[in-house]
């Protein structure tokens, strides 16, 4: 499984961003898609993620600003983020996790700068 996200860039203070991300495999329904961000010298944190059901967890800092949702197409996930800060700012990768399996995609850079 291959997973391809997009949607990143350059963003000031109060703006949104969308960030996409669509699985190669769609032969059955990923149980969980999500996101991971990373700044220089820190852990990857989990911002979003969704499963089959679409429940959802956020990390605290972002509730109420990030809406993560799976998309119509089967293995699609979407994570709208409004109300963005500078501390938003970070490489964020999608995530699909399957069986015990962990996939991740490329990172796309978020800037949140004025």
């Amino acid at each position: 499984v291959q997973l391809q996200a997009s949607g990143g860039g350059l963003v000031q203070p109060g703006g949104s961003l969308r960030l996409s991300c669509a699985a190669s495999e769609t032969t059955f329904s990923i149980n969980n898609m999500g996101w991971y961000r990373q700044t220089p010298g820190k852990k990857r944190e989990l911002v979003a993620t969704t499963t089959r059901s679409s429940s959802t967890v956020y990390l605290e800092s972002v509730k109420g600003r990030f809406t993560i949702s799976r998309g119509n197409i089967i293995n699609t996930v979407y994570l709208q983020m409004n109300n963005l800060k500078p501390e938003d700012t970070a490489v964020y990768y999608c995530y699909g996790s399957h069986s015990g399996n962990t996939t991740w995609g490329q990172g796309t850079q978020v800037t949140v700068s004025s």
